[in-house]
């Protein structure tokens, strides 16, 4: 019986050292370091955001109203092109037969018109001079109006011809770059069909979708941020256009912003977040505030979104958030984080909860 206790106090001796030991290896890891900030905090309200994208203020999907082979695509897509230049050229050959058909009848009715006008004219003369009677003068202004009306309609027929040429040439509307070319030659080009698609580079403009409960608070003018997402670029805008209706847009408002100016590396189709400065009416008897926090410094687990924080006894704890707007390269905090709170915005190393941490004066 007591050689089983001493057998006991041993192993218990043995396992408290272990433990021990192992305890005092956790507690000799080297401190991670750690970049701190304190939350930051801002007028709730004074601005609202609302994604967009950014378009070509000018840009159009080339057609055509004929049917026939496309013969030629004289331009690539991100090519530059003047407005007038030849674009895309269709098998006019049905067309080409047409207008000598038609250049002949101009011809044939121009002849007529002639002919009649001088025998309308010698009759005016001489009935004048009682020397025809009034039906033959009649006669021959019936003749005249019918050839005049004549030659009038053979060149009508000309013009519409003349503009059905223009649709077997598409030409470029307004200068600007080829974003996409949907025929190659020897395809079927269709009425409606698009051949060519042309955006104005010279101007671009971002188009926004706004909630219902901020659109009251936008108006033509209005000048705007932009920040766009893919380049991290902050540019300037300005409201152009507001729509009054939501009919088709879901509950959204559509919203065109004109951009003041853009570099090379601003291209359109990127997307982008839009701020809208507006002044709250009951920022004058109640003031609160929207607590701020980068989005570079969140922690993403699953659907669950949280960040570390400065415990007791220099330690990383991670608490949990729940975030609300996101407004540039920040997202504001609902819950779980409170004004001048200090948090971890970068480490040397990777943290975890009830890491060790140091940071530098």
């Amino acid at each position: 019986m007591k050689k089983t206790i001493a057998i006991l106090t041993l192993s218990t001796v043995a396992f408290l050292s272990c433990g021990k030991e192992k305890q005092e290896v956790t507690n000799n890891e080297p401190a991670i370091t750690v970049q701190l900030s304190a939350v930051g905090a801002t007028n709730n309200g004074q601005f609202v955001t609302a994604s967009g994208k950014i378009e070509a203020e000018n840009s159009a999907n080339l057609s055509t109203r004929m049917m026939g082979y496309v013969t030629k695509v004289h331009v690539k897509v991100g090519q530059h092109v003047n407005a007038g230049q030849l674009l895309v050229s269709i098998n006019s050959s049905d067309l080409q037969a047409k207008r000598a058909q038609v250049e002949a009848a101009v011809l044939q009715a121009t002849a007529g018109y002639n002919n009649a006008k001088k025998d309308y004219d010698r009759f005016t003369n001489l009935f004048k001079q009682q020397s025809a009677s009034q039906k033959e003068l009649d006669d021959m202004t019936a003749r005249y109006e019918m050839a005049k009306a004549g030659l009038e309609g053979a060149k009508q027929m000309r013009n519409e011809v003349q503009a059905q040429f223009s649709y077997s040439n598409i030409t470029a509307p307004f200068s600007g770059e080829v974003t996409n070319t949907f025929v190659k030659e020897g395809d079927m080009a269709n009425p409606g069909m698009p051949l060519v698609s042309v955006e104005g580079a010279s101007r671009l403009q971002v188009t926004a979708m706004v909630a219902e409960s901020d659109i009251n608070s936008i108006h033509k003018g209005m000048p705007v941020t932009v920040l766009v997402k893919s380049t991290n670029t902050t540019l300037n805008g300005e409201v152009a256009e507001l729509s009054l209706s939501a009919k088709n847009t879901g509950g959204q408002y559509l919203v065109k912003i004109n951009l003041a100016k853009t570099s090379s590396k601003i291209l359109s189709g990127m997307f982008v977040n839009v701020q809208f400065p507006i002044q709250n009416k009951m920022q004058s008897t109640e003031k609160t505030t929207a607590v701020l926090v980068p989005q570079s410094a969140l922690v993403h687990q699953g659907q669950l979104t949280g960040i570390y924080t400065v415990g007791t006894g220099n330690v990383a704890i991670l608490r949990w958030l729940r975030i609300g707007k996101v407004m540039g390269d920040q997202v504001e905090v609902l819950s779980g984080l409170s004004t001048n709170e200090q948090y971890i915005v970068s480490a040397e190393g990777k943290l975890f909860n009830g890491a060790k941490i140091q940071w530098s004066n």
